[in-house]
């Protein structure tokens, strides 16, 4: 299973995460996304959902309590302050796509900075 996670400021526009995306998917490879996930709140964000609408995939939240749960590699003082992992979009992947996941993009940041992306795999299951 291949899913792309995100963390995105409140005023990001579909084009940040548009962005964010392409630059993981550029060092994911082109094996298909199955979904698009984030944390539980932000998932219902408009933004979010007309990404998951535009790229016709499941939109997935993941609880707060399953991201802290996880270690990063990428490790952001401000996501960890917030959100107690240190990159939600990295968490937010590796929890998707399952245990034994791991990330083949790690945490890359839009070009406005408003929107980070991540892409976890766990192989076996696509």
């Amino acid at each position: 299973m291949r899913v792309a996670g995100f963390g995105f400021r409140g005023g990001a526009a579909l084009a940040s995460l548009q962005d964010a995306l392409q630059r993981a998917l550029a060092l994911a490879g082109d094996d298909p996304l199955e979904a698009l996930v984030t944390e539980s709140a932000k998932s219902r964000a408009p933004v979010f959902r007309e990404l998951a609408q535009v790229m016709a995939l499941p939109g997935l939240g993941i609880q707060l309590e399953d991201l802290q749960q996880l270690i990063t590699p990428t490790q952001s003082r401000q996501v960890l302050d917030r959100f107690g992992t240190g990159s939600l979009c990295e968490a937010a992947a590796l929890a998707a796509a399952g245990p034994g996941a791991t990330l083949v993009a790690v945490r890359v940041v839009s070009g406005d900075g408003m929107a980070t992306a991540a892409i976890a795999d766990l192989k076996g299951t696509t």
